[in-house]
């Protein structure tokens, strides 16, 4: 992938960020330069907005999903197939991406950059992102082998450092000292957070639990890392046109799980048997949040994703304190607490960056 073509880009902005800012507080020349003034703090602020906006989606989609997935039980167990779930998810977001085109197309023209034909060149490499993924939630079943629930969310939060270090790998872009020291931060004050009673049974997890941990860790920051980075190979190419083949590859990866996990439950019971409001909702939220991530990677970067997720998790045990009755612990407190000093020092090392 051409990473050197996207750096330079991406220092061609920053330079044109900084002569906006250099030259706030000077006297204008002329009509022709206070017209390009205007255009770039619009610019400016028309990027800030939409990035902020697709930010806050995810978070608030994100911090419901575990809620919804909780309600989607009953008697404490799935009545419905997860594989065919996760195949709606995928067919439904590929089926939001070809309405925006669409609508789109109606009100531009189809152009070079929202034509749905492509080339493979750039197509095959929408299903490397959709097999980590695939591969990643298979491995979600084994683990539970070794650890609970509890233990799983904990371990869930080496993805953190993962995303952190192959950012810095495949990407090849700069985070600052205190950047990393707030990335370690965050990963304590998540794994803080979610401490209870048993958690000591983490530090007792079998050899096998663990290297499944690491490698879900590090096929999750990968798979992200390297979507992002194929998003962000042609910056004027449409996000739509971008979304739809990768959830094509990713439905025709479910459709493969399908296939290996729950054939015969569905040939029996059908596609949708247990299916119920509450799953309806559940997959439209797994769908939109999925475009958000999309959208973030595409406006923002896997960091601010991270970061995204990490604050829907603690509000998500804040709603769950009213929906279920849940408890809030001081683990909790104090892990919130270090979060939110990680947020602040992220921001912080990004200005100084």
């Amino acid at each position: 992938m051409d990473y050197k073509r996207i750096k330079d880009q991406n220092k061609e902005h920053d330079a044109v960020h900084d002569d906006i800012e250099t030259s706030r507080g000077k006297p204008l020349s002329g009509s022709a330069n206070s017209m390009v003034m205007l255009g770039g703090n619009s610019s400016v602020q028309s990027k800030w907005k939409r990035k902020s906006a697709v930010t806050l989606a995810l978070t608030v989609l994100t911090s419901s999903q575990a809620i919804l997935i909780v309600w989607s039980k009953r008697a404490g167990k799935y009545e419905y197939s997860v594989t065919t779930a996760n195949f709606l998810v995928e067919a439904l977001k590929c089926a939001l991406s070809l309405a925006a085109l669409t609508r789109i197309w109606r009100n531009e023209g189809v152009t070079e950059d929202n034509r749905l034909s492509t080339s493979w060149d750039e197509v095959n490499v929408y299903p490397i992102p959709a097999a980590l993924y695939l591969i990643k939630n298979l491995l979600q079943y084994y683990i539970f082998a070794y650890v609970d629930a509890p233990g799983y969310q904990i371990l869930k939060n080496l993805n953190i450092i993962s995303t952190g270090i192959l950012y810095r790998i495949i990407l090849k872009k700069q985070l600052s000292e205190i950047q990393w020291a707030a990335f370690i931060l965050l990963c304590a004050g998540c794994t803080t957070a979610q401490l209870n009673s048993n958690s000591d049974r983490v530090l007792q997890t079998p050899f096998q639990g663990w290297v499944m941990a690491i490698v879900m860790a590090l096929l999750s920051g990968f798979a992200g890392v390297y979507t992002e980075a194929i998003i962000k190979k042609r910056p004027s190419r449409n996000i739509n046109v971008q979304n739809f083949w990768l959830y094509v590859f990713g439905m025709a990866f479910n459709a493969i799980a399908i296939l290996v996990q729950d054939f015969d439950a569905v040939m029996n019971k059908g596609f949708f048997h247990g299916y119920s409001l509450v799953t309806v909702l559940m997959i439209l939220n797994h769908a939109l949040s999925g475009i958000a991530v999309s959208m973030v990677m595409k406006y923002a970067d896997n960091i601010v994703k991270v970061y995204s997720t990490s604050v829907a998790m603690l509000l998500t045990a804040v709603l769950s304190v009213f929906l279920f009755g849940f408890h809030l612990s001081l683990a909790f407190f104090l892990g919130s607490t270090v979060v939110s000093v990680a947020v602040y020092l992220h921001s912080i090392g990004k200005l100084q960056r």
